[in-house]
């Protein structure tokens, strides 16, 4: 990855800066990820690199929990990969054509069905640990990054490059870009054809009620004629998340906020309307890059985001955030007043939903870190 500035690359080395050094400032950063690149980095993000099945606690009183697990792990062990062609070679075997292959009989994807904070990504996460296939012929990213990839490689390299797979995992399936969603299916359809699994989460269509808890039915039209290849699991329950948990922090003075990122290794700092703005100029797949390294982000005078589009870019950041657990300390308005009301209530309410969820548990990860002195 090439890094258009040195103070990022040194937070990225060491995670540690020279005592009286200032902190770094995001703003400052201008990340580029070569193509092969982001190929290699299709893996669970660092957050999830520890789980599996048996670290998933089902609620108890969902028993659509423990049903998930169970057929996930079936699911797994059922892949073979080991007898799946190609071997286990390196890197340049993710450019060669390889020979196709008939799909397989009954279902060949998992679509995993839920609201926010019922541990999808944990269960996804898991099954591409459980899948018995070497890192290299298992897939797993968001829509917005296999879309990214799409773009970087083209449609008929990206269809090679992933055909020699056994598994892919898609996060957070787009329901709500038709021009995407198309090119995805389309991309799908390719690689069931050569006995590529997939497994997926979905966010939810426009203008559905219920805050898009369930989008199965959603997904299932969308994707059109793979419909026939995906089990559906139902995961019922609250946000885990905030279960039995306390509220986030209230905001920190500006001051706060300040001595923290000076005294934190690691720590960004950066003034909320500055990093929006920042924001529009770097490309969303670039946003995992922009904090690599960075140990906790320090943000003063957070309020509310202008206008949608620019919310929708902080709710990719507080996604990326959240996958590399790094905590946050702010200033300004709580999290919860970010969005407008007229967000919550439109189209991409979801997205805004889980951005305010994650950022609320990262500013309790981040809740110690603030203290009182100079």
């Amino acid at each position: 990855m090439t890094i258009v500035s040195t103070t990022e690359a040194h937070i990225s080395e060491t995670g540690s800066r020279a005592p009286g050094d200032a902190p770094a400032a995001l703003t400052a950063l201008e990340p580029r990820v070569p193509a092969d690149q982001l190929v290699a980095e299709m893996v669970p993000p660092p957050r999830f690199d520890g789980v599996r099945f048996d670290t998933y606690i089902p609620d108890p009183a969902q028993p659509s929990q423990t049903e998930a697990v169970q057929v996930l792990a079936a699911f797994a062990q059922g892949l073979g990969g080991a007898a799946r062609s190609g071997g286990s070679g390196g890197p340049k075997r993710w450019f060669r054509r390889v020979p196709k292959q008939a799909a397989p009989a009954g279902p060949r994807g998992v679509y995993l069905d839920g609201g926010y904070g019922v541990g999808k990504t944990h269960l996804l996460a898991s099954l591409w640990h459980a899948a018995p296939a070497a890192p290299e012929r298992k897939a797993f990213g968001t829509f917005v990054e296999l879309t990214n990839l799409v773009g970087a490689l083209g449609f008929q390299q990206t269809v090679q490059t992933l055909s020699d797979h056994q598994l892919l995992c898609i996060d957070e399936f787009e329901l709500d870009d038709p021009g995407d969603t198309v090119l995805v299916s389309s991309l799908l359809a390719k690689l069931v054809e050569n006995g590529v699994a997939l497994a997926a989460t979905s966010n939810t269509l426009p203008g559905k009620l219920g805050e898009g808890r369930f989008a199965a039915a959603d997904f299932l039209r969308e994707i059109q004629g793979l419909s026939a290849h995906f089990r559906t699991l139902r995961i019922d329950g609250e946000d885990y998340r905030h279960r039995g948990l306390p509220e986030a922090p209230e905001p920190y003075t500006d001051e706060e906020v300040t001595r923290a990122a000076h005294r934190i290794p690691g720590a960004s700092l950066d003034a909320f309307p500055a990093l929006l703005d920042h924001l529009s100029r770097v490309h969303p797949s670039r946003y995992g890059a922009l904090v690599k390294g960075v140990q906790a982000v320090c943000l003063t005078g957070l309020g509310p985001v202008p206008d949608q589009s620019t919310a929708l870019r902080l709710v990719v950041l507080a996604d990326r955030l959240y996958d590399r657990e790094v905590p946050v300390l702010a200033s300004g308005v709580p999290f919860d007043e970010l969005f407008s009301e007229e967000m919550l209530k439109g189209g991409y309410r979801k997205k805004y939903f889980r951005a305010i969820s994650r950022l609320t548990a990262l500013a309790r990860d981040g809740g110690g870190l603030a203290g009182t002195g100079g």
